[in-house]
């Protein structure tokens, strides 16, 4: 999905320690005018920047509105397309023509340049997902365009299920490659139930809250909430305090090393490199190819802010 937003602010993102269990609350954000989709932002923000290697997550649905996002750039990272609900079609400009359905992962690569659309079909009455961006490490963020699809096994544990789309969780890997060490996965707790996983001390994790009632470490969550916790833990404790199946995306991976600068579809690492990746979208010089199959014209950039927005130092690390 493409950040809609008109006026983006930039973003200068770098990893912070930090320490057990912080509920990160969402913002709601409209993107694309009046009728548009209306999203929960929980990546990034003033309190957390990254997880791992993710770096942006919006959390949407359900909800009767039609998506339809023209073709759009981006440069240094992935975009991972999770739903819940609905179907969307993917074009890029690899030449991928994919259907996004529930349950199924697919994870486009930009490297240093590609674009794509997303519309959801005519069948779709209810849509419901995540849009998630993973940052791309520097040695690796010029990489060459690539997209993959993978529908996981669903594992049944008793009162539990689980779908691990990135990384390994409950016994099962994941095959799609990562460039950073990564967890990716949708949980399921039945009303009840309870899940005390074992995972990597080395990760920092993110428990995101869709449906139901949940609680992480005893702390409880609401829709859209995410939960944190900082490396060091071997376990994660989470539980259904309610009537209804709570459903979560589980994300981790090791504290990315590495300062970035979000600004609407781009990360890059400066001001000055995303103001290059602006002025080529806007030029068509090739570095974004083109999206075959999409019947209209594609999103253009909007405004760079007038000045540059220096990084704030000692104090939470985010929006700029």
């Amino acid at each position: 999905m493409s950040n809609l937003e008109q006026a983006p602010a930039e973003l200068f993102c770098q990893d912070r320690p930090g320490t057990g269990v912080t509920v990160l609350t969402a913002r709601d954000v409209p993107l694309g005018g009046p009728r548009a989709i209306r999203v929960r932002r929980t990546l990034p923000q003033r309190e957390r920047s990254l997880i791992g290697a993710w770096c942006f997550a919006d959390h949407y649905g359900p909800a009767s509105t039609a998506m339809d996002v023209a073709p759009h750039p981006h440069t240094g990272l992935q975009t991972a397309s999770w739903l819940f609900s609905g179907e969307v079609e993917h074009r890029d400009s690899l030449g991928t023509h994919a259907m996004v359905r529930p349950g199924e992962l697919n994870l486009m690569t930009s490297g240093h340049g590609i674009a794509h659309s997303e519309v959801s079909t005519p069948e779709t009455t209810v849509l419901h997902g995540v849009q998630l961006w993973i940052a791309l490490p520097d040695e690796h963020r010029h990489t060459a365009r690539d997209f993959h699809h993978y529908a996981p096994p669903r594992i049944t544990l008793p009162g539990v299920s689980a779908r691990v789309f990135l990384g390994s969780f409950l016994g099962e890997t994941s095959p799609v490659p990562a460039f950073t060490p990564l967890l990716g996965a949708e949980l399921v707790l039945e009303p009840g139930s309870r899940l005390v996983p074992a995972v990597d001390r080395e990760f920092e994790h993110g428990i995101l809250q869709d449906t139901g009632s949940l609680t992480v470490a005893g702390t409880a969550l609401t829709t859209g909430d995410m939960a944190y916790v900082a490396p060091g833990a071997d376990r994660l404790e989470l539980a259904n305090t309610g009537a209804e199946p709570a459903r979560v995306l589980l994300l981790g991976g090791t504290p990315f090393p590495e300062e970035i600068v979000m600004w609407w579809n781009f990360v890059g690492r400066s001001h000055d490199e995303i103001a290059e990746f602006r002025a080529a979208w806007q030029a068509e010089d090739g570095q974004f190819g083109r999206v075959e199959g999409y019947p209209g014209n594609r999103l253009p950039a909007p405004e760079l802010p007038r000045t540059r927005l220096a990084p704030r130092r000692n104090h939470p690390e985010g929006q700029r």
